[in-house]
């Protein structure tokens, strides 16, 4: 699946105006995760925090009822993309959310299918496990070996 220029630009604004709410006013906000749930059948991006709040929503045309079974697979590398390109503009840094916290890709379930991103107070991780595995307790074992 490619994705039109316009489809990269509503995904990189939906994630924008979701960190957005978390911008440094001097106190730290206690999150741990902000979820993405991209909806293969109405081609919506939903990011919300732990308390189910709505941060964000998008619609990309190109996911509007793709039938292939690769879906999440797909999403999952175009949206650690441009999370990575929001970090490398160093708009991560300002948020007033206690580290760690993560990006997690969810299902339709708001099931982890996998950590796009951990964002923690040593060093930025990048996680791929699959959602068979706990990818928290494994970044955190990655840490601890790093030490």
């Amino acid at each position: 699946m490619k994705l039109s220029a316009q489809s990269h630009a509503s995904i990189a604004s939906s994630l924008r105006e979701a960190v957005d709410k978390y911008i440094a006013d001097g106190e730290r906000t206690v999150v741990t995760d902000i979820h993405l749930q991209p909806k293969q059948d109405s081609g919506e991006l939903v990011i919300f925090n732990d308390d189910d709040e709505e941060l964000s929503r998008t619609i990309i045309e190109e996911w509007v009822d793709y039938s292939e079974d690769d879906f999440y697979t797909i999403v999952e590398r175009i949206l650690r993309g441009e999370i990575n390109a929001l970090k490398d503009t160093g708009v991560l840094d300002k948020l007033a959310i206690m580290k760690p916290y993560s990006f997690v890709l969810v299902d339709e379930d708001r099931e982890t299918v996998t950590e796009l991103l951990l964002i923690d107070d040593e060093d930025t991780l990048f996680c791929s496990f699959t959602a068979f595995i706990n990818p928290l307790s494994f970044c955190f074992l990655f840490i601890l070996l790093l030490l």
